[in-house]
């Protein structure tokens, strides 16, 4: 049965984030023919807001508030469901992000509503979506379907691919007033910490150093190699613990999970709570010194050998073959 699916779009710095297109492509499999109405919130928003029509929106809506400038969640949570009450939507579908790991499940409480949590597959059965979500941290999947009531889903980054973009696509914009008060939390600035412009959750490629970087200067080498491949660097939480680099780049079971097209792990010995943040990634190459180590188990590529000798040689030969090509 055809149903209406809202999908909550997400900028970072005034830009849509690419997972709010693989919402769209989600919220597409959901609607099974239906209607998706796209929503986007912030203090005033660009002409931007028609890429997501471009990506398969049928509809935008633009929320515009003061107190949507930043992502807090008491003000995000009242517009969201004045959004949902004025449309009444079958489905609602977010990122699996800071922003929808927070907002999901207390929508979910408010419309007592069921929650399908970092979803990374869908498939239909007559007309009813199947969700795919991992459980065991990652070391099993787990298949659910909703019977009945409002579907909630967040998605995965770099797991559902957005739809083709077609720029000739058009649909309407339209604007909802939203009322917010009695507001717990205000944002006055974001102070960042990340190092690079690429962000972890949504980058194609990632090297990611553990404590066998053995220091700051060895990172380093790793910010070479991620320069020559347009890569995001990541850390162990070792490497974290350590001081070799800021928790933002920790990737793991308390970290961030990643799902790259090619996850570098240099240095990394292959901690079970780290291999629950990147072991769903789509090619794995390990450089390690000991042949022994538990990340060579889950890798598809793998290098014994010392990564300063390794990852320098590994830069230089890059800088050949991608200039000559």
């Amino acid at each position: 049965m055809k149903k209406k699916v809202l999908v909550l779009g997400e900028t970072r710095d005034g830009v849509l984030r690419n997972v709010s297109f693989e919402a769209i492509a989600a919220a597409k499999l959901i609607a099974d023919g239906g209607e998706i109405v796209a929503a986007l919130f912030g203090e005033t928003i660009s002409d931007e807001i028609l890429t997501l029509i471009h990506y398969g929106a049928d509809r935008v809506i633009k929320v515009e508030h003061p107190d949507l400038k930043l992502f807090t969640t008491d003000a995000y949570q009242q517009a969201l469901l004045q959004v949902m009450d004025e449309e009444k939507p079958d489905g609602l579908v977010m990122g699996h992000t800071a922003q929808g790991k927070d907002l999901s499940p207390r929508i979910a409480t408010k419309l007592n509503a069921g929650l399908v949590s970092d979803l990374v597959n869908i498939e239909l059965d007559g007309g009813k979506a199947i969700f795919t979500t991992p459980i065991y941290s990652g070391k099993a999947f787990e298949k659910i379907k909703i019977k009945d009531g409002v579907i909630l889903a967040t998605v995965r980054p770099n797991n559902i691919a957005p739809l083709e973009k077609d720029n000739s696509r058009s649909g309407d914009v339209s604007d909802i007033q939203v009322v917010i008060k009695d507001l717990r939390t205000t944002i006055k600035d974001i102070v960042r910490k990340t190092a690079g412009g690429i962000d972890l959750s949504e980058a194609k490629i990632i090297v990611s150093g553990g404590r066998g970087v053995k220091g700051e200067e060895g990172f380093k080498l790793l910010e070479e190699l991620s320069n020559e491949l347009g890569a995001a660097v990541g850390a162990s939480r070792g490497a974290c613990d350590a001081g070799y680099c800021d928790y933002s780049l920790q990737i793991g079971q308390t970290g961030k999970v990643v799902t790259p097209d090619l996850y570098i792990a240099i240095g990394i010995s292959g901690a079970i709570q780290h291999l629950a943040g990147m072991s769903n990634s789509k090619v794995i190459v390990a450089i390690n010194k000991d042949p022994e180590a538990s990340i060579f188990q889950v890798a598809d590529y793998g290098i014994v050998g010392d990564l300063f000798e390794v990852v320098p040689l590994l830069t230089e030969e890059l800088k050949k073959v991608l200039v000559s090509s």
